[in-house]
């Protein structure tokens, strides 16, 4: 089901007569998820430029707004490319790749080499290997260990994003499974590798936790895996320029899964939020509507990091759930509603991939909405759970309000946009 909708189409189809709302908050969360993500990696990105300048300027006590500052420019000038330069977007993408893949083997070598470079250690096998900091205040490490899980969501990357661009591409059906593989290939094995790297890197754990607290724990451990600011410089610019990029692939993601609720008229003011620009072939306004929603979130993280952390936070329970509302229903249908594609699984694997996918996915939004750390106050709790009940309850109120005009995925005519793959239907 190659379509821009992604799991909001496949949980309208895969649910059968309980399609239509189903797919509703399937697609919901996930443009809600995706919206957090967006405004989550600008503040990463925007936190980073603040650290490459206060790696030359020790006496700089890094503020708040310097990040928003930042977080503005970075998300708009991804906006800006997304909106005016949608034919670059590709080459940008394959940039952004070359420097993922580049940055990571780079900064791999370096670890290893500048440690001996400057005379001093790696850290020992046993702090990589064996040894256990557990500093939350949870007295079992495996739950410990099960609840930071959650970096691999940033670090591999959710198996959606490709989707969204299915009418834009050659040949979806068989190629957005191919990239989806891939996806999870190279960011598996690039991740392990770069995580080991860094791990010997390290010198003194307690500056890193110390510095980290603050705002980017990354500049610290360059620092000691470099010995210089001017090596931290480097890498932190190695890192840069993909996630810069990253930003411009979220506005992809996020703005074509708004537009595809709007085409089908599950948003405010949809006839205007549908439109696709004839010059610049693109979704022009559901593009803009995520800019001014990724600075009002903005605007909140200069009021309260804890009340931005409670939006971005939920970002992997509401893109778990919209993956939970297309897999389950095909379960309990017996796989009866999907018409077999490319990459079709046999009966007795689809059905064991199935199980043990709605299993995880249920254990881990619950271990996802478990407070950080112990004791809890305010600023440390943990808020996905609120987040997600609250918006939850928002998308149940605009359905009761919208669904009878609400229309569920469509097919889109290739003869209405020339800009559609061939096979994208």
């Amino acid at each position: 089901m190659p379509t821009a909708a992604g799991v909001y189409h496949w949980a309208s189809i895969t649910a059968g007569r309980h399609g239509r709302i189903c797919g509703f908050f399937a697609g919901w969360w996930n443009f809600l998820g995706w919206l957090f993500a967006l405004a989550s990696v600008c503040q990463i990105v925007g936190a980073q430029t603040v650290s490459m300048y206060a790696a030359f300027h020790p006496d700089f006590v890094t503020q708040q707004w310097h990040v928003f500052v930042s977080f503005l420019v970075i998300t708009w000038l991804s906006c800006g490319i997304v909106l005016f330069a949608n034919r670059a977007v590709p080459f940008l993408e394959s940039i952004g790749g070359f420097f993922t893949i580049t940055g990571v083997f780079i900064t791999i070598i370096v670890c290893a080499a500048m440690p001996v470079v400057n005379g001093k250690r790696h850290a020992s096998n046993d702090f990589v290997w064996r040894d256990w900091v557990n500093s939350t205040g949870y007295s079992s490490n495996g739950f410990v260990f099960l609840l930071g899980m959650l970096n691999g969501a940033y670090a591999v990357g959710t198996p959606d994003i490709t989707t969204h661009l299915a009418e834009e591409i050659p040949r979806p059906s068989m190629n957005i499974p191919k990239a989806i593989l891939a996806q999870f290939i190279i960011g598996f094995v690039t991740t392990l590798l770069y995580i080991i790297s860094i791990f010997y890197g390290i010198s003194d754990l307690e500056t890193v936790l110390e510095e980290g607290s603050r705002y980017f724990p990354l500049a610290a451990i360059y620092r000691q895996a470099t010995g210089s600011a001017g090596g931290a410089l480097g890498l932190l610019i190695l890192s840069f320029l993909p996630l810069f990029i990253a930003c411009i692939g979220l506005y992809l993601t996020a703005s074509r899964t708004f537009w595809t609720l709007a085409r089908d008229k599950a948003t405010p003011f949809s006839s205007f939020f549908s439109k696709v620009s004839s010059r610049y072939r693109n979704p022009a306004n559901a593009v803009l509507l995520c800019a001014i929603l990724c600075t009002v979130l903005g605007c909140i993280y200069v009021g309260s990091k804890t009340a931005f952390s409670a939006f971005v936070g939920s970002f992997v329970v509401l893109t778990t759930l919209s993956y939970l509302t297309a897999i389950l229903p095909h379960l309990l249908s017996r796989r009866a509603n999907v018409t077999p594609g490319w990459f079709w699984m046999p009966a007795a694997m689809g059905y064991i991939v199935n199980v043990i996918s709605s299993l995880y996915i249920a254990a881990f939004i619950v271990i996802f909405c478990f407070p950080f750390a112990l004791p809890v106050g305010v600023p440390t709790m943990n808020y996905n759970s609120l987040m997600t009940g609250g918006l939850t309850l928002f998308v149940a109120a605009f359905w009761i309000w919208r669904h009878k005009d609400y229309v569920g995925p469509q097919q889109v005519r290739l003869a209405d946009n020339a800009i559609l793959a061939k096979d994208a239907i």
